[in-house]
C-alpha cells in the first residue's frame, strides 16, 4: 500500500476520534465539485448529461471553503467536470492546503502541464494530482473517445513528477476489461514513478451514452480476482487494502454513502455521489434528514444492487479497520506484506 505516513496518522487519529465519541455516521472524504463542466465526453460519465447553462456555472471558492469547514473531513477530493478548468483552482488548492486538508485534484490531464508551467500550483504533501487513467494507450483512449490523450496523460505526470508533486491514478473499470492488460498498465504506471494507484469498477450512470459495458457485481468480483490475485510486491495502491479484497469478493461489506459526501453547485447532494436524489442546503442537514436506511444493497433499492464503486465502500473499508481485530489485522498484514 501506498499512503504518506502523515496521511495515515491524520486519518487514522480522525477515525478514532469519531469512534471515541459514538459517531456512527461521520465523512472520510468530501467529494467538492465546483463545477460540472469537462474538456472530454467519456462514454461511461454520468455529468456530461447537464445542459449547456449549467455546465457554464460553477461554485465560488468562498461557498467551495464554506463547504470544507461543513464537514470537516480530513481528505478533499476535487473531481467534476474537469477541475483544471475550475478558473480559481490555484487559489482554492492553496486555501486547502492551508486548513491542512488532504487534497486530491482528480484531472485528466489534459491541461496538466499548462498550468505546471504556469505556476499554478506548489509542491506540498497535502496535494496529490490524482490522473484519470482507464489502462494502457489503446483501453484509455478508447475510454475517453479520444486519440492522444493517454499519451498527454503520461507526459504531464512526468512533469509533475520532475516538478516534485504527488501523483497517484484513478482507474474506472467496465465489463470487458482484459485482466493481463490491467496487470501490464499496473505495471507500466508503477515504472513512471508514481505514488499509488486507485481502482474501482464503474457505476451504471442512467444517463451515460454507453449502458452495456456496466459491470455487475459477481462480474466485478470475478475480474478484480483476475486482476488482484497475486498482486506483485511493486504494485503500490493508494487505497485500503480492504476495499481491495471487496472487490476480490473477500469481504461482503455494506454502503456507507455518508463517508463520502457530495458538494456541487445545487447544494448537498443525496445520497452520495453516484445517485441524484435531491439536495440538503447544509451538511448538517444532509446528515439528519437524509432517509440513509433507503440504500445500500441491504436496502433493496435497484439502483444500488450491483454498485461496488471506492465512494461508498472505502469509508466502509477504512472503519472496518479500526471497528474491528480482524480488519485491523487484514489491513495491517496486507500493508506489510503487500499480498491481498
Amino acid at each position: 500500500m501506498s499512503v504518506p505516513v502523515s496521511q495515515m496518522w491524520t486519518v487514522a487519529s480522525y477515525v478514532v476520534g469519531q469512534r471515541l465519541r459514538g459517531r456512527q455516521r461521520y465523512p472520510l472524504v468530501l467529494m467538492l465539485e465546483p463545477l460540472f463542466r469537462c474538456n472530454l465526453a467519456c462514454a461511461g460519465c454520468g455529468k456530461i448529461q447537464y445542459p449547456a447553462q449549467i455546465l457554464k456555472k460553477h461554485v465560488t471558492v468562498e461557498r467551495c471553503l464554506q463547504a470544507v469547514e461543513e464537514c470537516g473531513a480530513p481528505i478533499v477530493s476535487i473531481p467534476g467536470g474537469e477541475p483544471l478548468m475550475y478558473p480559481d483552482i490555484g487559489r482554492l488548492v492553496r486555501e486547502l492546503v492551508a486548513r491542512k486538508k488532504y487534497v486530491y485534484l482528480c484531472t485528466n490531464a489534459i491541461l496538466l502541464a499548462e498550468k505546471l508551467d504556469a505556476g499554478l500550483f506548489t509542491p506540498s504533501k497535502y496535494l496529490s494530482f490524482s490522473v484519470h487513467m482507464d489502462g494502457l494507450q489503446e483501453e484509455h483512449d478508447e475510454a475517453v473517445c479520444r486519440d492522444g490523450v493517454y499519451d498527454q496523460a503520461v507526459a504531464a505526470i512526468r512533469k509533475a513528477l520532475a516538478l516534485g508533486f504527488r501523483v497517484t491514478t484513478n482507474t474506472t473499470l467496465f465489463d470487458g476489461a482484459n485482466p493481463l492488460r490491467i496487470r501490464q498498465f499496473f505495471d507500466e504506471m508503477m515504472d513512471l514513478g508514481i505514488e499509488g494507484m486507485m481502482v474501482s469498477p464503474g457505476y451504471s450512470y442512467s444517463k451515460a451514452p454507453d449502458q452495456e459495458h456496466f459491470l455487475r457485481r459477481q462480474r466485478a468480483h470475478d475480474l478484480f480476482g483476475q486482476i488482484l490475485g497475486g498482486a506483485k510486491r511493486s504494485w503500490r495502491f493508494n487505497q485500503s487494502p480492504l476495499f481491495l479484497q471487496f472487490l476480490m469478493g473477500k469481504h461482503d461489506y455494506e454502503c456507507t454513502p455518508w463517508g463520502n459526501p457530495t458538494f456541487n453547485m445545487f447544494g448537498w447532494q443525496r445520497p452520495c455521489y453516484l445517485l441524484q436524489e435531491g439536495y440538503a442546503a447544509s451538511f448538517q442537514e444532509l446528515m439528519e434528514t437524509t432517509r440513509w436506511e433507503d440504500y445500500g444493497k441491504r436496502s433493496g433499492n435497484e439502483k444500488c444492487r450491483d454498485c461496488m464503486v471506492h465512494c461508498g465502500f472505502e469509508a466502509t473499508a477504512v472503519n472496518q479497520t479500526f471497528a474491528t481485530w480482524r480488519g485491523f489485522r487484514d489491513t495491517v498484514a496486507a500493508t506489510v506484506t503487500g499480498r491481498l
